[in-house]
C-alpha cells in the first residue's frame, strides 16, 4: 500500500445542473443510496489507505460541516438530554476513522482559488486532488506508482467519458443492440483523481476568479509538468438528475463499480 497522502476534494460549487436537489444542499451531499456522493469518493480513497481529507467548502458549507460534526451520531444510536445538550452513544457501530479538514474557501471562488486557499493545510510535498461529483474504480496505488515513475510534478487521470445517451447498433433500421450510457472510446478527458507535488501552488492565486483547468493547468502542461495516467476502467460524473438516477439504479442493483472497498 502506498504512503498516505492528503486528499483534497473540491466541494464548493453551486451544482446548478442538478436542479432542485442543490437548492437545499451542495452537490457532493446529494445521495447515492443513503450516503452522499462525497462519502462514496472518500471511501474509495480510504480503501487504499488515504484517510486524511481536506474539503474545499463554499456553497452551503454548513450542510457538509453538520454532516461530519454529527457523523458518529448519524451512524449510531444516541441518547440526548434536551436541557443540557449532553449526549451519549448507545451503540458502537464500526465508524470510519477519517481526519477531515473542512475549510471555507468562499462561495463564489473558482477552483484554482479554492486549491490555493487550502495550501496551508497540506502538510506534505505531495497531495491528491479530485472533484466532488465523480466516482470510478481507479486503482489509487497504481495511480501513485505511475506518478512516482516520471519526473513531472503533476498527474491527471484520463478516462473515457460515458455517452450521454443510449447507444444503438443498427443493421438498416433494425436495432441489433442497445447499450445504456456505454463508455466511449472517443475523447479522453480529465476524470479527476489527480496527484500533484506542491509546485502546483506556484501556478495559483487565492483570488476568487483564479480558475484551475482554464489557465493554471494549461500553463502547467505547456511547461512540461503534467502526465496522464490512463484509466481504462469505469468512471462517471454525476452532473444532472439523469446521471444521479442512473447511479442510484446501479447502487440498488448491486452494480456499483466504484465500490472498491468491498
Amino acid at each position: 500500500m502506498s504512503t498516505d497522502y492528503p486528499v483534497v476534494i473540491l466541494c464548493g460549487g453551486l451544482g446548478t445542473r442538478m436542479g432542485s436537489k442543490t437548492d437545499v444542499k451542495p452537490k457532493p451531499m446529494v445521495k447515492i443510496g443513503n450516503r452522499p456522493i462525497l462519502w462514496h469518493i472518500m471511501k474509495t480513497y480510504a480503501a487504499y489507505g488515504h484517510d486524511d481529507f481536506v474539503l474545499t467548502l463554499g456553497y452551503k458549507s454548513e450542510i457538509i460541516k453538520d454532516y461530519f460534526l454529527s457523523y458518529g451520531s448519524y451512524r449510531n444510536s444516541v441518547e440526548v438530554n434536551t436541557r443540557t445538550g449532553k449526549s451519549e452513544t448507545l451503540s458502537d457501530r464500526d465508524t470510519e476513522d477519517w481526519n477531515v479538514k473542512l475549510v471555507n474557501t468562499g462561495v463564489h471562488t473558482l477552483k484554482g482559488g479554492r486549491i490555493k486557499r487550502i495550501e496551508e493545510y497540506i502538510d506534505s510535498d505531495r497531495f491528491m486532488l479530485t472533484y466532488g461529483d465523480g466516482v470510478a474504480d481507479v486503482d489509487i496505488d497504481a495511480l501513485i506508482d505511475f506518478h512516482e515513475s516520471h519526473d513531472c510534478p503533476g498527474t491527471i487521470t484520463g478516462v473515457n467519458p460515458p455517452s450521454r445517451f443510449g447507444e444503438l447498433k443498427l443493421e438498416g433500421d433494425e436495432v441489433q443492440s442497445f447499450s445504456e450510457k456505454p463508455q466511449t472510446s472517443k475523447g479522453i478527458i480529465n476524470g479527476g483523481f489527480m496527484v500533484f507535488e506542491d509546485e502546483i501552488f506556484d501556478y495559483l492565486t487565492d483570488d476568487e476568479d483564479c480558475d484551475f483547468e482554464v489557465g493554471p493547468l494549461e500553463q502547467f502542461a505547456r511547461d512540461g509538468k503534467l502526465k496522464m495516467y490512463r484509466h481504462d476502467g469505469m468512471w462517471e460524473c454525476i452532473d444532472n438528475q439523469r446521471d444521479l438516477d442512473h447511479m442510484n439504479e446501479l447502487w440498488s442493483e448491486g452494480d456499483s463499480f466504484w465500490e472498491v472497498w468491498e
